[in-house]
């Protein structure tokens, strides 16, 4: 409709997957397209997409209801919960493992599954990537829509497109604290530096054109661990970025991926690996449930419809990227249970280390200056004897 604001609600959620934590289910995706369909039959959408990388199902929709709204949110519930139901009569692993409450309460945020959308008036032609990742965090997203929006190394458009060159507004997320600041690009970007460079707790949620305000990318930035009190699981993130004609061109957006950063979340939600951009016939999770790999689906948005999508990362334009990502994925193995390799005792999702702190309680004694350890033998530390 000419005029009027479409929106595009991309929602993830890990429901079961096949033989661990590697991939969804066919018959779930199937299961929640019948969901979707009834509602496109019923004009509560206008178009839909279902898919999935590694064990996270997605569900990417457009629609003229704007951002948050109750409808869709419960639109998408209901189609995990359908999703689930499938995936517990096949006994799949973690069935509705991001699904945190059995009821509905008017809005998906803070019930697990993650959420990002965004609406506006459609251009002539308006060109939307959605990205979709496994084994990581919202902060993952921190480096690439920085290389997009703020670099000229990687986006020439913000030298030598005069719609692009007085910069962007990066709204930066505390998802410690729950509070939100807007820094503008290029004047403020050493600050903006300094926290998104903090990925775990500083996360780029949305980026607008400095201009006119115009809405340019979202992150869902939804964390399971803070969500539910205790870590549960890194939220395996979706983004939304908006291309061409006074924003970066797609070309300059895929660039930002050619780099396969570290990112926190591999391997039991506790380790560094390389994000590896990679098409939907290689997004399952298998070298320690990974590596981190991330999808982008191109799609035009025409009249509310989702046209396509491309597969955009099924290239060998990115084969030397897979190549370095299995590279660096090799290095960070061999570290084992080490840092870097491993995270913080704070970022883990499963760690050991207060029961191994608290059975050791005794046994720390003060150290001191010239002090000389006493080696006891084996039966004196561990109470036991042997004839």
């Amino acid at each position: 409709m000419p005029g009027e604001k479409v929106t595009i609600s991309v929602i993830k959620a890990d429901i079961g997957s096949i033989a661990g934590h590697h991939k969804v289910h066919p018959d779930t995706m199937l299961a929640a397209s019948r969901v979707l369909a009834e509602a496109k039959k019923k004009g509560l959408i206008k178009s839909f997409y279902v898919t999935h990388v590694g064990d996270d199902l997605e569900l990417i929709m457009t629609h003229y209801k704007g951002v948050d709204n109750p409808e869709i949110h419960e639109l998408a519930w209901n189609a995990f919960k359908e999703a689930t139901k499938v995936a517990k009569d096949l006994g799949l692993y973690a069935a509705g493992q991001d699904l945190l409450s059995d009821a509905f309460s008017g809005n998906v945020r803070g019930l697990g599954p993650g959420v990002a959308e965004m609406e506006f008036v459609e251009r002539p032609a308006e060109p939307v990537i959605v990205f979709m990742a496994d084994k990581t965090e919202p902060g993952a997203f921190n480096l690439p829509l920085f290389k997009m929006f703020a670099d000229p190394f990687n986006t020439a458009g913000l030298v030598i497109d005069p719609r692009m060159h007085e910069g962007f507004i990066f709204e930066i997320l505390d998802v410690y604290e729950g509070k939100i600041v807007q820094l503008k690009s290029p004047e403020e970007m050493y600050d903006i530096l300094a926290l998104i460079g903090t990925p775990g707790r500083y996360v780029i949620k949305r980026i607008y054109r400095k201009t006119d305000g115009e809405i340019a990318a979202v992150v869902s930035s939804e964390r399971l661990n803070l969500i539910a009190g205790k870590y549960v699981g890194k939220d395996d993130p979706v983004a939304i970025v908006r291309a061409q004609s006074g924003l970066p061109a797609v070309g300059e957006v895929l660039e930002a991926f050619s780099f396969p950063h570290l990112v926190a979340g591999w391997m039991r939600g506790s380790h560094h690996g390389p994000l590896m951009p990679v098409g939907l016939k290689d997004a399952k999770m298998t070298r320690f449930d990974g590596p981190p790999r991330i999808v982008g689906l191109g799609f035009q948005i025409h009249n509310g419809e989702l046209i396509g999508p491309a597969d955009l990362f099924d290239d060998p334009a990115f084969d030397e990227t897979r190549r370095l990502a299995q590279i660096i994925a090799e290095y960070m193995r061999r570290h084992g249970p080490f840092m870097p390799h491993r995270l913080g005792p704070e970022e883990m999702e499963y760690t050991t280390l207060p029961a191994v702190l608290k059975k050791l309680h005794d046994r720390f004694k003060p150290y001191e200056m010239g002090y000389k350890p006493v080696i006891k033998h084996t039966e004196e530390l561990t109470g036991e004897t042997h004839e």
